[in-house]
């Protein structure tokens, strides 16, 4: 959870207006999808609903921060690219030199500044839903994989693996 004085950044994907229809007629509520992070490597989403939008977006951002992940980056990127489906969307991420930012569509961008990614390059293909595409892109998140984890599993040093990188 998260700790008294830090800092979180707070993105708002969509809001959605759904209604249940009962037998009294239509009840109306809102749905919000939004994304939490620290800058720093730690990202999360939730989805909140509620009959007013206000309070669906602040149970999305309690929701987001008790699902965080650590992401591995490496000077502002991610460590190597990744290609994830989810659902009927997939989405392709990879590594960019410095001064690149972040080219990405909008609900990709949003994890991307979240989590403190700088300079990266996505392709989003399939379906373009909110909700799948954001899955996509924390399961290819959670899926990255650290320069020094690597290193050590392969009983090579850092500098050795990055010179077969080339980043």
């Amino acid at each position: 959870m998260a700790k008294a004085g830090e800092e979180f950044i707070e993105k708002i994907i969509q809001i959605s207006r759904v209604t249940k229809v009962t037998k009294g007629g239509k009840k109306l509520r809102f749905a919000a999808l939004v994304v939490v992070g620290d800058g720093k490597g730690k990202v999360g989403f939730g989805l909140g609903k509620a009959p007013e939008v206000p309070d669906a977006i602040r149970k999305g951002i309690e929701k987001a921060k008790k699902n965080m992940i650590n992401v591995p980056l490496h000077k502002g990127t991610i460590p190597h690219s990744i290609n994830v489906k989810y659902g009927a969307s997939s989405i392709f991420l990879r590594p960019a030199p410095p001064g690149t930012g972040v080219i990405a569509g909008g609900t990709v961008r949003a994890v991307m500044d979240a989590v403190g990614v700088t300079d990266v390059v996505s392709k989003s293909l399939g379906s373009t839903n909110p909700h799948n595409l954001i899955k996509a892109t924390f399961k290819a998140l959670s899926q990255l994989q650290g320069i020094d984890y690597v290193a050590r599993k392969r009983d090579k040093t850092i500098e050795e693996i990055m010179e077969r990188l080339r980043v």
